[in-house]
Parts: structure tokens; sequence; C-alpha cells
């Protein structure tokens, strides 16, 4: 008879989780009931999270339907083999969304009553290996769409960027480009403005993959359009006619930072405006670095923004240096960043350098100070435009 007995309380114990009859169940359990199942990442054994187990399976499971296909018992403890029909199209379980699709669990529970009361479970089925075989398909489903995600924006931002360097009488312009793999949103590009003057644009699109890319992108286009139309005008007022349209246009969570100045190579002049990007410095050949400061609000931020402009004249063996924050912004293994005090530094060191841009030298010192095993975190652009000295 206690056997019986035994058996019966553990059929209505799994016939009410099938139901979801939790109040039910819940009467069922001992006061210091331990669940031996394997457990999700952060489940405990208690009752507690053995109630809220059901739960998640309740609220992912449709037309639930239980078959017990034999039963033993022996002293305190029942055996039960069954199975267990349901659909899976209520809510994600262990991970997974929800398919729509019948799922089958094959399975063997062990419980052990005392005094009329579920103390213990232990159990095994068929139904926790395939939602994991799912999960693991999922998440390779998703890295692989990731990583699509990725080369398109690989492709939009390269296809951006300028294919010639221009070429200047007297001048050297040397850019240096090195993608991040989680694609950001650096952008670098010339206007050939008539009378050999150029324009020179660096910026950085907010956030990372295929809407940085394209914010980038648009931003180099509709620069450049501008640009054309004034001509060496305004670099302020390209900036101005650029957040116009880009106001208009990009997401309310995105803006687009942006250097942007206009080198008139007869009188070795630069004249210049910033939308919100990290400061160029003008290298001199007596070793001081100069920020060219400008103010001015990010593009697309909001409409009706004005640029502040400035201008400075380039002697014979001084340079500018544009950079992006994937530069200033590394970091070593102990979290230290490469920082702008560094970068200075090492622009007033190299002041005089002849053989070797001052972009390649910086990335020798970065790959230094980074050592090895280090994951760039965002793309990198250094962009020098310099006035050479004669050759004595």
């Amino acid at each position: 008879m206690s056997a019986q007995k035994n058996m019966a309380l553990a059929r209505r114990l799994m016939e009410a989780r099938i139901n979801g009859n939790l109040a039910t169940v819940d009467a069922m359990l001992a006061a210091d009931f331990v669940n031996h199942n394997r457990l999700l990442p952060g489940q405990e054994s208690d009752r507690e999270n053995y109630m809220r187990g059901i739960s998640e399976y309740q609220a992912a499971l449709s037309e639930r339907r239980l078959i017990i296909e034999d039963q033993v018992a022996a002293d305190d403890k029942v055996v039960t083999r069954f199975m267990v029909y349901a659909i899976h199209d209520l809510g994600e379980l262990m991970g997974v969304a929800p398919s729509g699709r019948q799922m089958t669990n094959r399975a063997i529970v062990i419980h052990r009553i005392v005094e009329d009361k579920i103390a213990e479970e232990w159990g095994m089925g068929t139904l926790g290996a395939k939602l994991r075989g799912q999960r693991l398909e999922q998440e390779i489903r998703e890295r692989q769409r990731v990583e699509q995600e990725l080369q398109v924006a690989r492709r939009i931002q390269q296809a951006s960027l300028p294919k010639e360097v221009p070429t200047l009488e007297s001048w050297q312009i040397t850019p240096y480009y090195q993608p991040a793999r989680e694609v950001g949103g650096d952008f670098y590009d010339f206007f050939d403005l008539g009378e050999s003057r150029i324009g020179v644009a660096v910026g950085d699109a907010t956030g990372k993959g295929v809407p940085a890319a394209i914010a980038a992108s648009a931003s180099c286009s509709m620069l450049r359009a501008v640009a054309r139309v004034l001509g060496p005008f305004s670099p302020g007022e390209v900036l101005s006619q650029v957040n116009e349209t880009l106001s208009a246009r990009i997401p309310q969570n995105m803006f687009v930072t942006c250097f942007y100045a206009i080198l008139e190579p007869e009188s070795a002049t630069l004249s210049y405006a910033n939308a919100g990007h990290d400061l160029p410095y003008l290298c001199r050949n007596d070793g001081y670095a100069e920020e060219l400061r400008a103010r001015g609000m990010p593009l697309g931020l909001r409409p009706g923004m004005g640029y502040e402009e400035g201008e400075v004249s380039l002697s014979e063996g001084n340079s500018v240096l544009f950079y992006s924050d994937g530069l200033v912004e590394a970091h070593d293994p102990k979290g230290e960043m490469f920082g702008f005090p560094r970068l200075r530094a090492l622009i007033a060191e190299h002041a005089d350098e002849e053989e070797r841009s001052l972009g390649e030298l910086l990335m020798e010192e970065l790959y230094s100070f980074v050592g090895e095993g280090w994951e760039q975190e965002d793309d990198i652009t250094i962009l020098t435009l310099r006035r050479p000295a004669p050759l004595s």
C-alpha cells in the first residue's frame, strides 16, 4: 500500500507540473526540498528555484501532454519513466527562441518521499540536450549574421575612403588607416578645390557596424558635395551646411565629429573649422606641438550650428597631424590609455624626422605601448600634411 501511495503522489506531482498548477506543486513539496536535476546558470537547488523553473517551462510551452510509461517503487523512492509532448511557441526557453515546433522529452525521474511530501528529485531527459543544441545553432547563426554585417560595413567604409592621395609640389600628404575588427565610423577624404587648393577632412561617426559605416559614408558624400560648391570659401560654412543636411537624416542617437581644413599651397596657409573632433597638432621643426583649436558641435546633433574658424601658416619643416580617437584611446594590458600627453610628447620627439612619416613612427610607439596580444578597440586614422624643409 505504501508503494502504491508513493507512486500516486509522484504521478500527481508530475501532472500538476504539466498542467501548470503551481499551488498544487508547492503544497506537495517538503519544506527542505532539494532539486538534483541539472541546473541552469544561476539556478539553485532549493524549492523556490524549482518552482521558478516550472513557471519558465509553462510560459514557453503550450499543448503540454504527459504520458507515464512505467513506474516502480521501493522503500521511500519512486522511479518514473515518462514522455512529455509540447509546442514551443509561447516564449524563450533556456535561451532558445520559440520555434512553433513540437518538442518531445523522454525522461526518467526519481522522487524520494518523506511523510507524504516530495523531499528530493533526480531526473534525466532529452529535452535539455535538444534545447542546448538549438541554442548552439542559434548562436552560430547569430555569429554568422554579425560577421556578414561587419563585412558589409567594411565594404561601405572602404568604398568611402579615397583611392588616391593628392600630389602637390613641395608638400607631402600621408594617410594611415587601420580598421578594428569591430568596424567603427572613421573616415578621411580630400577635395580638389581648384588652383591647387585642396580640402582635407578627418572624421568619426559614433557607433559601430553598418550604422556607423553608413553615417561615415553619408558624411563624406555631403562634405564632398558642399566643398565642391563652396570651394575654398569657408571651412566653417562647409561644416554648417553639412550639419543642416545631416541633422535632418541621421538617427537621434548618432552624430559625426569632423575636422575640415583647406590648404593653400602657394601661401602655405591652412584654414580650418572643427565639428567636435580631436584637435590636430601643428608640429613645428623646433619640437613644439600646437593644438589647432576651433569651437563647434559635432555634426548631426542639432540644426542651426555655427563653426568657428582658424588659420595657421606652415613654415618649411612644419607638419600637421590629424588623427582619430582610436589612437589616443588605445589601452595597454594594465588598462592605461595611450592618451593625449603621450601623443604630444612623441610628436615633439619626432618633429625633425625626415625618413619616415609621423604616422609610421606613432604606430610603432603604439605597438610598443599596447604589447603583444593587443585587441584593437576602434579604428585608427592618422593623416599627416607636411611641408618638407629644402635639402641642404
